[in-house]
């Protein structure tokens, strides 16, 4: 069975940017996990998690996502968007840009990969 591009973003591309969200908003900004919590909609442990790289460590989001994540970033902390429109519109983004990071060593439609380039 093949999986659905749907399926990936779910699984793989959203945690990557919830991931790279935190990275920016605790590492650049300097703010709480709670805090980072409350902006991303997670808890601090989820923020913890990301950090720590015990979610989302095989994803590597392209370099221009990683650019437009810290825009997103710095719109979230002045209250001029929210969390879910910022994920919606990075996701529209990687599609209309085609800008796919990868999975590495993960399952894949049945077959362990290396690397494997995510498309959606």
């Amino acid at each position: 069975m093949r999986t659905l591009p749907q399926e990936i973003e779910v699984w793989y591309i959203i945690p990557a940017i919830r991931r790279e969200l935190a990275k920016s908003l605790i590492g650049t900004h300097k703010i709480t996990y709670e805090k980072a919590g409350q902006i991303l909609g997670i808890s601090k442990a989820a923020i913890s998690q990301y950090l720590t790289n015990k979610r989302a460590s095989r994803i590597k989001l392209h370099d221009k996502v990683k650019k437009e994540v810290e825009k997103s970033s710095i719109r979230l902390l002045k209250g001029k968007s929210d969390a879910v429109t910022e994920i919606t519109n990075l996701l529209e983004l990687i599609r209309k840009k085609q800008w796919y990071g990868s999975v590495c060593k993960k399952l894949i439609d049945n077959e362990l990969q290396d690397c494997k380039e995510v498309i959606t």
